[in-house]
This record gives C-alpha cells, sequence and structure tokens, in this order.
C-alpha cells in the first residue's frame, strides 16, 4: 500500500476517494478547493470531498503547497477533478496520478463528459494518467472505454464513468507507487473540451431537435415563456426529419417546434416552482395553442 495525497473537490470525486482508504492505503493528506458561501444566508461550505474527508477522519488543506516537506514524505499524489492545475514546483517533488474521464488524448481540458455528450458521440471512458504541467498531456497508465446509453444525461453517465475510473485505479495501485507500469504515451490528435458556459445552455429552438435534447441531456438546459425562465429537465428529439409548419420554439402539445424536429418536452421547472412533468405544467400555467418558448428573455 502506499502513502498517498489525495486532491479534489466535487462529489464524483468522493468515490475514489473512499476506494482508496477502504483499500488500505495511507490518505496522509487531502487537498480541496476552499469553503464557499452558499445559500441566501451567505454561510461558508466544504467542498463534497471535504466533507468525506473529515468524515473519514482525514487531514484536510486548501494549499497544494502543503504536499511537499511532509515527514514521512507522501509518495503519490492521487488527482480527481480538482478544478485547478498543479504548480510545476509540486509536480517535480510528488509524483500525481490523474482520473480523467475521457479516452485521452480525446477531451482534453475541463468538460469532456459534456463535451461528448454534445458531439453525439456513442462511446468514451476513463483515463489515468501521470500528471504533467501541461493540460492532460501526460502519458497513460490506464483506460477504460463506456458506452454512452441512448438519451443517457451527464450525470448518470459520469456516475458511471466513477465507478469503472475508481476500479481502474485501486487496480492500478494495488501494487503501491513501486508496482506502478511505465505509462504509455498518448496517441491520436487531441481535442479540448472547454468548460460549459451558461449561455450553451440555453436552448435556441432554431437548431435542430436531435442537437436541443444534448443540451437537455446536461442537466441544466434552460428556456423561457411568458418571459419567465423554464428549466427543461427531460426532453427527447421526436420527427427529427420533419419540418415543422410553425416557427421555432412554437408549443403544440408536448412538443416544441425546432429548426428541424420537435423536441417532446418530459419534465420542466418554473422558475421559483418545483420539477414536473409537462403535462402537470401545461394544466397549471394554462398553456394557450400555439405560445411560444424562448420569445422573449427571463426578466
Amino acid at each position: 500500500m502506499a502513502r498517498i495525497a489525495f486532491v479534489g473537490t466535487p462529489q464524483f470525486a468522493v468515490r475514489p476517494l473512499e476506494a482508496l482508504v477502504a483499500a488500505g492505503h495511507e490518505v496522509a493528506l487531502v487537498v480541496t478547493r476552499e469553503d464557499r458561501r452558499r445559500g441566501r444566508g451567505g454561510s461558508l461550505s466544504p467542498s463534497p470531498v471535504k466533507e468525506a474527508a473529515l468524515r473519514l477522519g482525514l487531514p484536510v488543506s486548501h494549499r497544494v503547497a502543503d504536499l511537499l516537506g511532509g515527514a514521512p514524505p507522501i509518495e503519490l499524489g492521487v488527482v480527481v477533478a480538482y478544478g485547478r492545475l498543479i504548480p510545476a514546483s509540486v509536480l517535480a517533488t510528488v509524483p500525481m496520478l490523474n482520473l480523467h474521464y475521457s479516452l485521452l488524448p480525446h477531451w482534453r481540458g475541463a468538460a469532456p463528459v459534456e463535451r461528448a455528450i454534445l458531439a453525439g458521440e456513442t462511446v468514451t471512458g476513463v483515463s489515468i494518467m501521470a500528471l504533467e504541467e501541461t493540460l492532460d498531456t501526460g502519458p497513460i497508465y490506464a483506460s477504460a472505454a463506456v458506452g454512452i446509453e441512448p438519451h443517457e444525461h451527464l450525470g448518470p453517465l459520469r456516475e458511471r464513468l466513477t465507478e469503472v475510473g475508481t476500479r481502474l485505479l485501486v487496480d492500478l495501485l494495488a501494487g503501491g507507487a513501486e508496482g506502478l507500469p511505465t505509462p504509455r504515451p498518448q496517441e491520436g490528435e487531441p481535442s479540448y473540451a472547454e468548460k460549459i458556459r451558461p449561455e450553451e445552455l440555453e436552448l435556441h429552438w432554431e437548431q435542430p431537435a436531435v442537437l436541443l435534447e444534448r443540451v437537455v441531456r446536461l442537466d441544466g438546459a434552460y428556456s423561457a415563456i411568458h418571459g419567465r425562465r423554464l428549466r427543461v429537465l427531460d426532453a427527447v428529439a421526436v420527427r427529427v426529419d420533419e419540418q415543422p409548419p410553425v416557427p421555432p420554439g412554437t408549443l403544440s402539445g408536448n412538443d416544441v417546434a425546432t429548426g428541424s424536429g420537435w423536441l417532446r418536452l418530459i419534465r420542466v421547472q418554473p422558475a421559483g416552482g418545483r420539477a414536473m412533468s409537462i403535462e402537470a405544467f401545461r394544466r397549471g400555467a394554462r398553456i394557450e395553442p400555439g405560445t411560444r418558448l424562448g420569445a422573449e428573455r427571463e426578466a
């Protein structure tokens, strides 16, 4: 077993941390992002990784530099979605592995799962690489392909990738830091997964229905109705080759006309309200025939 440091922040990084502890590794330090103010009261809230580390009785820091100078020294760092680059001064002293949610060099960067969904891909995967100062360029220790199910949303897909990646990570470290194999260089043309901007989640109804469904699958899609924001939680493209006879954004029953085909709404959430079926929303909001979505911006 190895004396390691774990570096990560969001909820999906918790499972790898828990698995490494359960496998018997000594997690000497957990490094995560600073506490952030959340909610109306503005109270400070720890990251999910920090919450898990404290529950497991592990020491926590918000400074990557604290990986240096320990006694005994840390043998290896494990990075899962930390959200910041690791300084070269730390990498020069502490070798690090990074669990990345794509088959590198495809989709290097901050949002590989999201970009794979938006691109309409049917296969993605996980890679464990040696961390370098440059973005996601290090050689690969292990990787595994994972299929993307039709209509699968970001949350469930990321959960499946986390499970596969966690098993891969535990197996890779079973022999400790000394038992790591020689990594292989990345091969192929790289592509880059920039962070999803908020405006990319707005549904532009002049686009084809198949593209709009992919945006919905990112779990943050929205439009507007009667000047108020409407989150679209679930939807599916239907009659994709049909050219609707009404303007894009026109609601006809549960379907919205698009630039090509129709997007059938399934679950929505109005501003300030709860999530509900499209049928319940239409009844409660008394939506008239021919109502257009997205024609007005939220006030």
